[in-house]
């Protein structure tokens, strides 16, 4: 099992300073979430609380998560670099895709994008995206950025996008894997179908373990259960070695975390965030 490092609400600043930690101290990767704009009110509500309320405060920094992949990448050498989750269909697939790429060549194909099709209808209407579509326009984008990426003379006829021939580079030197969050049916489905993995929200271990069977049941029904695929999981009761193996003997591969609460609670201190990064490397990590 590998552990990817939440950097969720993380003022930017700290994680040029944090990045090089997880990378000398066992941690697999990075992970940033993805928000544009934080509008001062609602009209979808967040979906992921009981009121409706966001998780998070406004003026908080949501980095452009391949921006700063890319800048990380600079200075650290094996940590990889994924999302909890970008909203794909937000964007238009040709920049999504450009940027993808660019980071993935400056990082030497260090890039896992974590995709899902977002809940802020307001955030959709700014980036002038049709929110009601945006499930099959997904489908539609992880197709076309993976023709993209070939670096060869590519065409597409789709419902949503049509192109003629047109090449774009550089490309990626290696497959780009693309991971499907989402706890619904057509989440699970689009990451069978589609993916070679899958995310988790934030869940009890048996209703990650029920999910897992679900999706397993669905790449099967798509005759890709052969094909190599990952899980990373964010559970809500497991914190120690034993209940992370249970994950593991269901198929979690990568448990995502967010290290500094479980010694310091929340905190933007930096000088804790870093000892709580390296002190789960010590407790956990090195135990797995």
């Amino acid at each position: 099992m590998k552990f990817v490092l939440s950097t969720s609400f993380s003022t930017v600043a700290h994680l040029t300073q944090l990045a090089p930690v997880a990378d000398e101290t066992g941690w697999e990767a990075m992970s940033f979430s993805d928000h544009v704009v934080h509008p001062e009110s609602i009209r979808t509500p967040y979906p992921y609380t009981d009121d409706g309320s966001r998780r998070w405060e406004a003026f908080t920094d949501w980095p452009d998560p391949f921006v700063m992949a890319g800048a990380l990448s600079t200075i650290t050498k094996r940590l990889k670099f994924t999302n909890n989750i970008f909203v794909l269909p937000m964007r238009n697939p040709f920049l999504v895709a450009k940027a993808i790429s660019t980071a993935a060549i400056i990082s030497d194909n260090r890039i896992i994008p974590a995709i899902g099709v977002g809940w802020s209808k307001d955030e959709f209407e700014l980036m002038q995206q049709d929110f009601h579509t945006r499930g099959k326009r997904a489908d539609e984008m992880v197709e076309v950025m993976r023709l993209l990426w070939s670096g060869e003379m590519v065409e597409y006829q789709g419902k949503h996008y049509q192109f003629d021939k047109l090449e774009m580079n550089p490309a990626p030197t290696a497959h780009v894997p693309i991971w499907v969050g989402g706890i619904s049916d057509a989440a699970m489905k689009r990451a069978a179908r589609l993916g070679d993995g899958w995310v988790t929200d934030l869940q009890t271990s048996d209703e990650i373990i029920a999910c897992i069977e679900k999706v397993k049941g669905y790449r099967k029904e798509y005759g890709r259960d052969h094909l190599p695929f990952s899980v990373m999981a964010t559970p809500s009761d497991a914190f120690t070695i034993d209940g992370y193996k249970k994950l593991e003997d269901a198929g979690v591969t990568h448990i995502l975390t967010m290290p500094w609460p479980f010694y310091h609670g929340e905190t933007d201190d930096i000088e804790k965030k870093i000892d709580g990064v390296k002190r789960y490397a010590d407790d956990i990590i090195a135990h797995m």
